[in-house]
């Protein structure tokens, strides 16, 4: 969240300082062309009239491919010019000739491109842009300054804050939402600082709505960072588990190492790091595995057909009830479940602790200490047997001859 108040701030730096000037106008041509008429001999021809032009464009340079023809004072301007200008310019001058009646200009002009107007603009825009930065310099400094002290500050409050609520009897991902709500407030209050200073025409007011018509469109590109930040706050206020808890979500086990406002790392149990936001553990179903500190155990146990069923149920539990890591407050439960295909299927149940690593030593211990106990009181354990019946009674007597 501190990140996206810091694009806001800078999304205000990047505002233009200064309207740049309009580009200079390129250097007009004089449309009025020669002030006095063009002289020629006497008795004006119209070859004189054709060198006479011929002479005056192409000392010029800006013209090719020139043709000037004359008939009956008539002149015709044909051939390529290198601007309008240039070609109203041939217009102008050829009018002015003496004994020319009327001008007719097919002087095609060349398509150049001209970058020295906007080389200029562009030098004229970024001299400008320079000078403002210069001049605005220290109010930038003084706005970097306060973000500096901002970021001091939100730490200092949010250390304090979280003090002031350490006596009690409070879960530490409280404390932590409380930190840093606290250090996202004292960053909000700088930052409109930081824009009032830099920005002199700025006030509280108008950077609210700055940053009130920014947030609209921030919010449509960061959508899902705001969903996790608002799940984690609600996370980190009122869900069930803490740091230091074992979750399952999904595919993901394991034990929650942190949570922040927009994810939660949770530690594996073979010892992967998974961060996962916040949207999705607040949308999908958690399971917290040590929400209480015991947990129900069950296993599957078989006798032989041919046990006496409550002798083996008493020497189960008594097995059971021998174990160390077995909770003894509560009962070991035992109970004939079902005929298997080859034997009598127990199902024994028991509370040990809620961490993983708890169940799986229980577990380890239970199972090698009924083995034992079964073994100790005659009990077997039978293999998966079938028994074969044959309708020819010749065939089972040879049968037991070959054997």
């Amino acid at each position: 969240m501190i990140r996206l108040l810091a694009i806001c701030f800078i999304s205000l730096l990047a505002l233009p300082l200064n309207a740049q000037e309009e580009a200079s106008d390129p250097v007009a041509v004089d449309d009025n062309g020669p002030s006095a008429t063009v002289a020629v001999d006497d008795i004006v021809e119209d070859s004189s009239i054709e060198q006479r032009l011929n002479e005056i464009f192409t000392s010029s340079g800006w013209f090719t491919d020139l043709m000037v023809k004359a008939d009956n004072g008539i002149v015709t301007i044909e051939g390529t010019s290198d601007s309008e200008e240039h070609s109203q310019w041939t217009t102008n001058v050829a009018k002015k000739t003496e004994d020319v009646v009327a001008v007719i200009n097919k002087l095609d002009v060349e398509s150049v491109v001209d970058l020295t107007s906007s080389k200029e603009t562009v030098e004229k825009s970024l001299s400008t842009l320079w000078q403002d930065f210069l001049v605005r310099s220290p109010l930038l400094a003084a706005a970097v300054l306060i973000l500096f002290l901002t970021g001091v500050m939100a730490r200092l409050m949010g250390w304090a804050a979280t003090k002031m609520f350490e006596q009690r009897s409070m879960r530490s991902s409280l404390k932590d939402l409380i930190y840093q709500l606290t250090s996202i407030g004292v960053w909000i209050v700088g930052i409109l600082a930081a824009t009032v200073v830099a920005f002199p025409g700025m006030t509280p007011s108008k950077a609210l709505t700055v940053l009130g018509l920014g947030s609209v469109a921030i919010g449509f590109a960061f959508k899902d960072i705001f969903e996790n930040f608002f799940a984690g706050i609600l996370i980190l206020w009122r869900y069930p588990f803490d740091r230091g808890d074992f979750i399952t979500c999904g595919d993901v086990t394991g034990k929650v190492e942190r949570i922040t406002i927009r994810n939660t790392m949770i530690r594996r149990l073979d010892g992967e790091l998974s961060v996962v936001p916040n949207a999705t553990l607040f949308k999908n179903n958690v399971d917290v595995l040590t929400n209480q500190p015991q947990r129900r155990v069950r296993i599957s146990c078989g006798v032989a057909y041919d046990v006496d069923v409550d002798q083996a149920r008493e020497v189960i539990t008594e097995a059971v009830q021998s174990c160390s890591t077995v909770e003894g407050i509560r009962t070991v439960e035992v109970f004939a479940n079902e005929f298997a295909d080859s034997s009598i299927n127990f199902e024994v149940s028991w509370w040990t602790g809620s961490k993983p690593l708890d169940l799986r030593r229980s577990r380890d211990q239970v199972v090698a200490t009924i083995k034992r106990s079964l073994d100790d009181a005659g009990i077997e354990i039978p293999f998966p047997y079938r028994t074969l019946t044959f309708k020819n009674p010749e065939v089972a007597t040879r049968l037991e001859e070959l054997a």
